[in-house]
């Protein structure tokens, strides 16, 4: 059966509905006019039901861009499945006003969907509930304990044993994403949980590719969401600078020195201030730490960018217990105090 043509005059967008890169994700079949894409006033409440399969049963966590709650998929349940839960993301509402907010959380998936890693979280859909306009994606259910957590247990830190086995998974993620082209852009303690199934990376939501990789993904901007964690980005983040591996390099070394000592190497003051400040100048070896391993978190920690002349898989090589390999790293002499 045939339709009639629509006239020219209801196929015409305005601007700024032709920029808006989630406006046709909202459009339901058959209609006249493609729905608006979500705006503060016409994006609904979260129904107890999305797109008519995930059943919404309670919150598991808020970041700063998403939340996360934890679902039951009522399609694999009706199909036998014994453990039909899982995780789901949506944006918070304060971001749903954004044009390209749902553009966001799909170049997450994307990101994501590129790394195949143990110790990342794998994520299994994208997908659009047309009725309240909500964009949404569906992920592992994670069972376990995020390391800001963690944290709060163990004051004092862990010893090298326990913190190998998180610190090495860890760094390995981050090389594979590295690897393939895929910057995260926040790492930090909440972001990394032990969970089950051994440690897992997540929430790549300020995530981008490098140039070259993946090209058809567009390259959407994340200042005026204001999202970075100052603790834990690289100063020169929080300057305007665009986000870099040897930025991602910075946050997991926080992250590792944190386990090491229980504290945060800058008081978790914002790096700009500890750069503005001269803390690097202060730190010390955490007591947890292996001597071998410190030339190279160290290096890893530099509050310059120039100076920060270290891999996410060169720091993986120095704390796999290759102490050899410190010597070849650039101004060791001076980075070892």
């Amino acid at each position: 059966m045939t339709h009639p043509i629509r006239p020219i005059d209801d196929l015409l967008v305005s601007d700024e509905q032709e920029n808006n890169l989630t406006y046709f994700a909202f459009a339901k079949p058959d209609q006249a006019k493609p729905a608006l894409a979500p705006t503060k006033a016409s994006t609904g409440a979260l129904p107890d039901v999305l797109a008519g399969r995930y059943r919404i049963e309670r919150l598991l966590g808020v970041g700063g861009m998403g939340t996360v709650y934890r679902a039951r998929d009522l399609l694999s349940e009706q199909f036998g499945d014994p453990a039909p839960y899982i995780a789901l993301k949506v944006l918070n509402e304060a971001f749903t006003e954004s044009p390209d907010a749902s553009s966001l959380l799909h170049s997450e998936f994307v990101l994501t969907r590129r790394l195949r890693h143990n110790n990342v979280l794998r994520l299994y859909s994208f997908d659009v509930d047309t009725e309240c306009q909500r964009a949404f994606i569906t992920m592992e259910l994670m069972r376990g304990l995020s390391l800001d957590k963690l944290l709060c247990e163990r004051p004092l830190g862990l010893p090298w044993k326990e913190l190998r086995d998180i610190a090495l998974p860890l760094l390995d993620a981050l090389a594979y994403a590295h690897a393939r082209g895929v910057l995260h852009g926040d790492l930090k303690p909440s972001n990394v949980m032990l969970s089950d199934d051994g440690v897992r990376l997540f929430d790549f939501g300020l995530g981008q590719v490098e140039a070259g990789i993946l090209p058809g993904l567009p390259h959407l901007s994340r200042d005026r969401f204001n999202a970075w964690t100052p603790g834990y980005a690289a100063p020169e983040l929080l300057d305007g600078q665009p986000l870099s591996a040897s930025a991602d390099v910075y946050g997991v070394a926080c992250i590792i020195y944190e386990l090491a000592s229980g504290k945060h190497p800058f008081r978790r003051l914002p790096s700009t201030e500890a750069r503005a400040g001269h803390l690097d100048r202060e730190l010390l070896a955490p007591r947890n730490l292996p001597k071998h391993c410190w030339p190279a978190l160290r290096t890893a920690l530099a509050l310059d960018a120039a100076d920060r002349a270290i891999t996410s898989a060169q720091l993986f090589e120095a704390m796999s217990a290759n102490p050899s390999w410190l010597y070849h790293l650039p101004g060791r002499r001076n980075r070892t105090s």
